[in-house]
């Protein structure tokens, strides 16, 4: 791999502690980013544009929308496109283990603690109150970003269309299809967008050919040796491949590879891990590392160790691998003014198919007085409050644990 990291030349003093506090601003968010990639995206303006100026609104948005069109963890791409654009690919892939790790090492806690616990039958009714309060986070998160993106009444159309159609298709392969419609409905209305001097492309390939390869090779490998683990990279490479706009989305395509046609898992193990991953900050892709674990329960604890770090690899390499090949040329794509007319309805379906998530999520517990009431309360204490998220998680917890 090392071909395709080019060698930054060394660093100075000042550069370097740059760095550094670039590095722990994302350690921060690692720590504390709870409810998926829209409320990462209000963190991050908070922190790299409003407090830090790394970069403009404009620029963050613009960053996201394009992650948002490509396959793989939004906001993990998002953070690490920006560890590229301050310090190169070499800071890009110090920015994705930090960001990643502390969310990773949960994960993989709580697969063991899973396992212990069902091997001593002990109840898990403690994360009761978990599910309703994520479904708050998420409608906060689609509330604010609708406030920054949302700017016409062809924004609120395409909104309101996302909605509609992504909650009557319940399938992840609609959300490219309602992100590209919305980025070409914007696309014509190209003239409002300022000229730009347009300059040459020039792609560099190596990433795409990377990404490509190690998807052959490992399914070719995997399907002659059989080897468990190398299967379980493959799985979990393919699924970060294709899947499309955040957790929510690839949890249903875990659920059907690896409960309903695999057996890997069961469906309480699956559902136990799910809610573990809402209260749990930083990627929601971590929760491959818990799967993975759980896969190779019956290889002892480095068996299941080794399950964890295949999965775990398997689901955040393509998407670095695209935006690694992307961004390259990413500066030279955006002059074109039909490019950036398409950053606005894809901002635009995204808060659409935010909306649509917070409404499937909250169908099936709206008959439960209990978990309205801690939705509607998880909302207005974001809205209304400076209590810190993680500690509305934390509070959320130990109040399970009491009643």
């Amino acid at each position: 791999m090392a071909s395709y990291l080019p060698t930054l030349p060394p660093i100075a003093p000042v550069r370097r502690i740059r760095y550094l506090i670039f590095l722990k601003d994302v350690l921060i968010l690692a720590c504390t980013a709870f409810g998926g990639p829209q409320v990462h995206l209000a963190l991050m303006l908070e922190r790299f544009v409003a407090k830090r100026r790394y970069l403009t609104e404009a620029e963050l948005l613009e960053l996201n929308a394009l992650c948002q069109i490509l396959p793989g963890p939004t906001s993990t791409q998002t953070i690490t496109a920006l560890g590229f654009k301050i310090g190169g690919p070499n800071l890009a892939y110090l920015t994705l283990i930090v960001w990643a790790l502390p969310s990773v090492l949960i994960m993989t806690l709580a697969g063991i603690g899973i396992y212990y616990v069902q091997q001593n039958s002990i109840s898990l009714n403690f994360t009761r109150f978990i599910q309703p309060m994520a479904v708050g986070f998420l409608i906060v998160a689609g509330y604010r970003l609708a406030r920054k993106v949302i700017q016409n009444q062809i924004d609120i159309v395409l909104a309101t269309v996302s909605v509609l159609v992504a909650y009557a298709f319940p399938s992840p392969y609609i959300t490219p299809v309602v992100l590209v419609a919305g980025g070409f409905a914007t696309a014509f209305f190209y003239k409002k967008q300022e000229i730009m001097e347009k300059a040459p492309f020039r792609i560099r390939w190596a990433n795409f050919f990377l990404w490509i390869g190690v998807l052959i090779a490992a399914a070719t490998v995997g399907a002659v040796t059989k080897w468990l683990p190398l299967r379980l990279f493959e799985n979990f490479y393919r699924n970060g491949s294709l899947v499309f706009g955040g957790g929510q989305v690839l949890t249903p395509m875990l659920y059907n590879e690896f409960v309903e046609f695999k057996h890997y898992l069961s469906r309480q193990e699956f559902l136990s891990g799910l809610a573990i991953v809402q209260v749990t900050p930083g990627p929601n892709f971590s929760f491959a590392s818990y799967i993975g674990l759980l896969s190779m329960r019956n290889d002892g604890l480095s068996g299941q160790l080794l399950g964890g770090f295949a999965a775990t690899a398997g689901i955040f390499l393509p998407g670095t691998f695209l935006i690694f090949f992307v961004y390259r040329f990413w500066n030279q794509l955006k002059r074109y003014r039909a490019v950036r007319a398409s950053l606005e309805g894809i901002n635009a379906a995204s808060t659409g198919l935010t909306a649509s998530a917070a409404i499937s999520f909250f169908q099936p517990m709206s008959e439960n007085w209990t978990s309205v009431t801690v939705v509607v309360l998880t909302i207005l204490l974001l809205e209304f409050s400076k209590i810190p998220p993680y500690l509305l998680i934390i509070a959320g917890l130990f109040l399970g644990f009491l009643v």
